[in-house]
């Protein structure tokens, strides 16, 4: 007899929408994955990779009991021992060679993950280790850094208020293909489409004309790593126009018109050359960006992973402030989550101590990973002997990936949380492999924070974990009570927290929220009795409460963030350009709405699909430059760097500008030892194999992949 067929009310987690989905199942089996028209949120929204939750669980080749690597290959061993030996080992090593001979490095999966967010740090304590890593420092970095010295604490960013906004400029992101990113918001076209139906306007500043630019109002090309000038201009507009509109945050930013000595040598026509836009249009967006009511200047990743990209983000912020738009409706605002996480969780220490090798900053704890190799690789006190990777391939989405992968392969041990065996995880000695997403609990407890709308969902996990598998957290929770126990610290807690579970401080910090439903306070069971889903409403002013400085004032660090300038100055304006320089190309990414970095690969329905007779993983040249290096579309063409040298074909478009080359990240399935055979069909090449760990955006140690030299050249006939 046929299992009974079920409905499940759930939530996407493969990036940070939040779309709600309406599961159906049989048994263990998924068979459908739609949106949920009831969720408040999304309204029915999914987009492709929904689906890829299903192929996920299905996946023949996901990883589902502790495996060992042995010289006979990879073996099935018990959770027990699996446990026991990855404790006893990076205590044995620890023992040997100091704390910090463990290193840690956690991929961005951690924050789709609350067991991860609210347990994981039990086990990072446990290690005691300094040598932590993360995707953070090759993405939002500066997002943090910004919001840490400015309002206080590093996840306190504002968001744009998409839904009542007049007018939205977005630099170097791609919402269509990423729906959001530091902007949770489902259906991200239609709230676009909907600001240009009420007479607004949507403005895309990008080197390449993106899916987002193509249904905004205005696009303008930029050129690479150039994005701090043009806010320098802008900035240097309102003042010049008389266009400052701070009145709204002056009383607690009493040094913010200070800013316009800052910007005096800045004006529009100063830069223009350098960036790629006229004066007249840098001026004009300025005027119409005042003019509206209620504006947004957001940056994403584009304009963070460049050479000044802290300077970028902190002189959008101030963009936002001067004009009027920081805290208001329609403008970048502060959020309100109903699970808020940011009172219990430290604000984020900057520099208090620095890399082994290189003395680069450490930012919460954690050092840039550009200098994880070198840290691996270098011999002496402190020297990384064993690795923890936490749901992460860095490997391929890295800088110099290849120079890491070195590196791990020289590792005394390493173990992984991770259910496949990837480019990254192949190095390991042991793989601990979690639930996937739809056989855990689920709450955003990070994304909630980031949401363009106030709302509160919690999910309920739609298969059951049995004695064979374990959650991230039961993982991270198990992995440090060996440790303590190991190093003679009390474990008494673990025996509360084991009870407790995540789920446990959720309901904690849902009842302490201002929220309430049908007149009772939040809670877990609110949110269990309410499967869709609660709408809390729009974001709402919040200044000066939002401030996590004692003062509650926005402290704006000239000292910090200005001194930048400097170094800006002899990058664009008194650096000689090297010979070797003027054949070479600027490098940029991008991304595409079937993926998500490395991990949706091995998943069919992801890959397949045609671009135009290509795989997904082309280098994009504009017309001009395929003339000028006498290469044709689909041409197999070399591109090198200064760290490594890839091959792949070449696809000619007018949507990129001149003297830029776009490869996408989070391909290269082609090394030795893998398991994940889809992917490996198509492969691709990884775009880090380019990317130069040593060039960083100095005030923040985070990595930079725009706007690397790359030089190119055909190497095969016309395909």
């Amino acid at each position: 007899m046929n299992a009974e067929q079920h409905t499940h009310f759930s939530t996407c987690t493969l990036c940070e929408a939040m779309c709600g989905i309406e599961v159906k199942t049989q048994g263990l089996e998924i068979l459908s994955i739609v949106g949920d028209k009831q969720n408040p949120f999304s309204e029915g929204h999914v987009c492709p990779k929904a689906m890829a939750l299903k192929d996920l669980y299905d996946d023949p080749q996901r990883i589902k009991s502790p495996i060992q690597r042995t010289k006979d290959g990879w073996q099935t061993i018990s959770w027990d021992a699996a446990l026991d030996q990855v404790a006893e080992q990076l205590f044995a090593i620890q023992q040997q060679h100091g704390k910090d001979a463990v290193g840690l490095y956690l991929g961005n999966p951690n924050a789709h993950n609350m067991g991860a967010i609210l347990f994981g740090p039990y086990f990072y304590r446990a290690l005691k280790s300094f040598n932590r890593f993360s995707a953070t420092s090759v993405d939002q970095l500066p997002h943090h850094i910004v919001s840490r010295q400015l309002f206080g604490h590093m996840s306190q960013i504002p968001i744009p208020d998409i839904d009542r906004t007049q007018y939205f400029m977005i630099i170097g992101g791609n919402p269509l293909a990423s729906n959001g990113s530091i902007m949770t918001v489902p259906h991200v076209k239609r709230r676009l489409k909907a600001i240009q139906a009420r007479g607004g306007k949507v403005v895309v500043i990008d080197p390449k004309r993106s899916e987002t630019a193509e249904i905004s109002s205005e696009h303008l090309f930029i050129k690479p790593g150039s994005d701090a000038l043009l806010m320098l201009a802008m900035l240097h507009t309102l003042f010049a126009k008389k266009l400052v509109n701070a009145a709204n945050v002056l009383a607690i930013t009493p040094d913010l018109l200070g800013v316009e000595a800052f910007v005096a040598a800045y004006p529009p026509e100063r830069v223009a050359g350098v960036i790629g836009i006229k004066a007249e249009d840098i001026e004009r967006l300025v005027t119409e960006f005042c003019a509206a009511d209620g504006a947004i200047c957001y940056g994403r990743m584009g304009a963070s992973v460049q050479v000044f990209g802290t300077l970028t983000q902190y002189l959008i912020m101030l963009f936002n402030m001067l004009s009027g738009n920081l805290d208001k409706p329609g403008g970048m605002m502060f959020t309100q989550p109903a699970a808020d996480l940011l009172p219990h969780a430290s604000p984020g220490t900057i520099g208090q101590y620095h890399s082994r090798v290189r003395k680069l900053p450490a930012f919460a704890g954690e050092y840039p990973v550009s200098a994880l190799a070198e840290e691996i690789t270098t011999p002496g006190a402190g020297q990384i002997k064993a690795m923890v990777i936490g749901a992460g391939n860095p490997v391929l989405t890295t800088p110099n990936g290849q120079q890491l992968d070195e590196a791990f392969a020289s590792l005394e041990f390493m173990v992984a949380i991770d259910f496949f065996v990837t480019e990254t995880s192949r190095h390991a000695n042991i793989i601990l492999p979690p639930v996937t997403a739809l056989e855990r609990d689920h709450y955003d407890i990070i994304f909630h924070k980031f949401a363009v709308r106030n709302s509160a969902k919690y999910s309920q996990a739609i298969f059951p974990v049995d004695e064979n598998t374990r959650t991230d957290w039961q993982i991270y929770l198990a992995l440090a009570e060996r440790l303590d126990k190991l190093n003679g610290t009390d474990t008494g807690k673990y025996a509360s927290l084991w009870r407790k579970q995540p789920k446990g401080l959720i309901d904690d910090m849902l009842k302490l929220s201002a929220y309430q439903h049908a007149g009772e306070p939040l809670s877990l069971a609110t949110l269990i009795a309410n499967p869709h889903g609660l709408d809390l409403g729009p974001l709402q002013s919040n200044l000066p409460a939002a401030i996590y400085h004692p003062d509650k004032h926005i402290a704006l660090h000239f000292d910090y963030f200005m001194a930048d300038l400097a170094r800006l100055e002899q990058h664009f304006f008194t650096q000689p350009d090297e010979a070797e320089n003027v054949n070479s190309l600027a490098l940029i990414g991008r991304r595409h709405l079937k993926s998500n970095n490395s991990w949706l690969h091995n998943s069919q329905r992801m890959v397949k699909g045609t671009n135009n007779g290509l795989s997904r993983c082309t280098a994009q040249l504009h017309p001009d430059d395929a003339e000028r290096f006498a290469i044709q579309d689909k041409q197999m063409i070399e591109v090198r760097s200064r760290v490594g040298t890839i091959s792949l074909p070449a696809e000619i478009t007018e949507h990129i500008m001149p003297g830029v080359i776009s490869i996408p990240h989070g391909w290269g399935h082609n090394k030795t030892g893998s398991a994940w055979a889809v992917a490996e069909q198509h492969a691709g090449v990884s775009v880090n194999d380019l990317t130069d760990e040593m060039v960083l955006d100095e005030l923040s140690g985070n990595a930079v992949l725009n706007g690397v030299p790359i030089w190119i050249k055909a190497i095969t006939a016309q395909a």
